[in-house]
């Protein structure tokens, strides 16, 4: 097996500089098994760059031990981490174990060959860990090669054809990897009619593409069609309750193992935004979900059915229908109904990605069906990667969210599993704006460990990817990057309301663009204030789909946490935060704030240009002149907009067109 270095692309967080700890040492590989083979060539790799040697003699002397033991207990992904009288090991109880183990000894570096280390073992706290490809085999006439990417193209597919050249695939499954993850989806969840064949006619490209991954690990999905046996099949129904369309999925899904016999299952949406599914047959989605569940069962498949299911063609002038509710209004009901192999996968938000939400309601109603939270790495309401916006803050808050209360089980101990949209295309950087790759890592690692630290996290990423720093890029990084969530929060967003973007789109600002569409998405700004009531006493209702305590706090007004006042209720623009500010205030205020950080993000980067290759600085440079042009268009926009709303000036006399 030889190690993907494709040429002209970015080696991410794994330079080969990052190896040259195990590659200039003596290494003993313990195992016979395909991904332990994966392991014993990044060591032989690594070796023969700086010099060490990879030993297949157990009484050899070695520095480095890495031993497949199926009688270690650690599970089929764990691994027991160990140094003492100068060796490091690390025992694997399966081979992926033993994969994640040589990446752990990777990210120490130096440190994992230092001082003896009392045995640590390492097991994912999440049985999944996904990425979930909005990648088009044709390019899309509105959304082009791959759907809300910011990265270029598809690395699987190019204008209807498979890309003949697959070693980025397996480049990119290596990477995966590295940070922990173990499954991708390979197309589009909207899968249009070209997409649709890959069940069936063209499933060699799908293996084609699980060739690449499984070396490291990863399972392929597929998102398919509901339709499919009417569109595929000639069927003249897709009923889910229909005998002949149970055999055409079973019948199929053979087929498909046969193929691929480590296939990780189909992904649906369903009934959503024009997709078709059960409720054209008077069925609900449990009906639907567990039809796919028992054509996998046999092959030990499952099925991912999304929760992102409402109305999208609503009339703006009925406030009661609350596109927040909707979520937790059809599927709460069926909680119990799934099959064991069915994971509802929910938005971690009630609405669509935002910059600030709160947690959906969906994943405290439903403890007897498996729920997978669903993320978003790809920007899209977060500056589409041309903004830098360090996720992992905002992904640490939604997995430590009690729903309960304190003294509950958080959202990580809820969810079985964790799915994000990937940002990646073909881009040289993997993800367009280079540290825009943070967001990557973060995911695979947070998806592991819920519990870090984001700040430790970019610590891994920076020391990985920039191996050679003497510490002055990583206290720019930090600068730049710790806080800038809440800087696009500050620019963008004000207290929890969304959606204040370009239709279609989706980049810059138009505070109107959705408010009287068909969408469900509104602030209801007027003259007198601004905010949803989602209350239970005077609004939609949507608080009462919380648990206690928060369902009580985020009825009141005088409880509820100020980022998300808005979100849930519709106040006066004199409206008074806990911090003494006024909603009008706190918009101006947040709003210039919010484009100075922008600009002093730009000024930081300037300290890098001589810890970084040129041609990356420059990259970043020219994005973050964007970011600032965007973030004073922000300001200026939003500011006056709710100026010429409320009348009232700013406190401090800035300018305020």
């Amino acid at each position: 097996m030889t190690i993907p270095e494709p040429n002209g692309v970015h080696p991410a967080w794994l330079p080969p500089e990052a190896f040259r700890a195990i590659g200039s040492r003596r290494t003993l590989v313990v195992g016979d098994d395909n991904r332990t083979r994966t392991v014993r060539a990044e060591v032989a790799h690594a070796c023969a760059r700086y010099g060490g040697a990879l030993h297949g003699d157990r009484d050899g002397a070695h520095d480095l031990a890495l031993v497949l033991d199926p009688e270690a207990g650690t599970g089929p992904e764990g691994f027991v981490l160990s140094r003492r009288d100068g060796v490091t090991t690390v025992v694997a109880g399966g081979p992926s174990g033993l994969l994640y183990g040589l990446f752990e000894v990777v990210r120490r570096g130096e440190a994992a060959f230092g001082a003896d280390l009392p045995a640590e073992t390492h097991r994912p706290a999440l049985h999944r860990r996904m990425l979930d490809h909005w990648d088009n085999i044709d390019v899309h006439p509105v959304m082009g090669q791959v759907e809300r990417g910011y990265a270029g193209g598809s690395i699987f597919w190019r204008d209807g054809a498979p890309r003949g050249d697959l070693a980025r695939v397996r480049a990119y499954g290596r990477l995966l990897a590295a940070c922990g993850v173990n499954a991708v989806a390979v197309n589009n969840v909207n899968v249009h009619a070209t997409e649709a064949h890959l069940l069936t006619d063209r499933l060699g490209e799908v293996a084609a593409i699980a060739a690449e991954l499984r070396p490291y690990g990863i399972r392929v999905h597929l998102s398919v069609n509901f339709a499919s046996p009417i569109v595929l099949g000639g069927l003249e129904t897709a009923d889910p309750l229909d005998d002949g369309v149970r055999a055409w999925w079973a019948r199929t899904t053979e087929r498909v193992y046969e193929t691929i016999p480590d296939f990780g299952g189909y992904v649906v949406k369903a009934d959503s935004e024009g997709q078709p599914g059960p409720f054209a047959y008077g069925r609900d989605h449990a009906d639907g979900a567990n039809m796919l569940a028992d054509a996998l069962a046999p092959f030990g498949g499952v099925v991912h059915w999304r929760a992102f299911v409402y109305d999208h063609r609503q009339d703006w002038r009925d406030r009661s229908t609350d596109r927040a509710r909707a979520a937790h209004d059809h599927f709460a009901p069926l909680d119990g109904r799934f099959r064991d192999n069915a994971i509802v996968q929910v938005k971690y938000g009630p609405i669509d990605f935002q910059v600030r939400e709160p947690v959906s309601p969906v994943i405290a109603a439903m403890p007897d069906t498996r729920l997978a939270v669903e993320l978003q790495v790809t920007q899209e309401y977060t500056g589409q990667q041309r903004h830098v916006c360090y996720l992992a803050p905002m992904w640490r808050e939604v997995l430590g969210f009690r729903p309960w209360g304190p003294d509950g089980r958080a959202v990580s101990d809820v969810a079985t599993e964790l799915v994000a949209v990937s940002n990646v295309g073909d881009d040289p950087y993997w993800t367009g704006h280079p540290l825009a790759q943070a967001n990557l890592y973060a995911f695979g690692r947070l998806a592991w460990a819920p519990g870090l630290d984001p700040a430790d996290v970019l610590d891994e990423w920076i020391s990985l990817t920039f191996p050679g720093d003497t510490g002055r890029l990583r206290r720019t990084l930090h600068e730049i990057m710790d806080g800038s969530w809440r800087t696009y929060e500050r620019y963008t967003a004000p207290l929890g309301v969304g959606f204040m973007v370009r239709p279609g789109h989706h980049y810059g600002p138009d505070v109107d663009g959705y408010e009287y569409t068909p969408w469900g998405t509104y602030h209801f700004a007027d003259r007198d204030g601004v905010g949803v009531d989602r209350t239970r006493a005077t609004g939609t209702g949507f608080t009462g789909q919380y648990p206690q305590p928060w369902s009580d706090v985020y009825e009141s007004l005088e409880e509820c946490p100020d980022e998300l006042l808005l979100f849930f209720h519709h106040v006066p623009y004199g409206h008074v935060l806990h911090d003494g500010t006024t909603v009008i205030q706190h918009i101006y205020d947040t709003h210039f704030a919010g484009a100075e950080e922008a600009a002093a993000m730009r000024e930081q980067w300037e300290k890098a240009a001589g810890d970084v290759p040129p041609e990356l600085h420059a990259k970043v440079r020219e994005l973050l002149d964007e970011q600032v042009r965007g973030a004073r268009e922000w300001r200026d926009q939003i500011n006056t907009y709710f100026f010429r709303k409320s009348g009232i000036p700013d406190a401090h006399g800035r300018r305020v067109y």
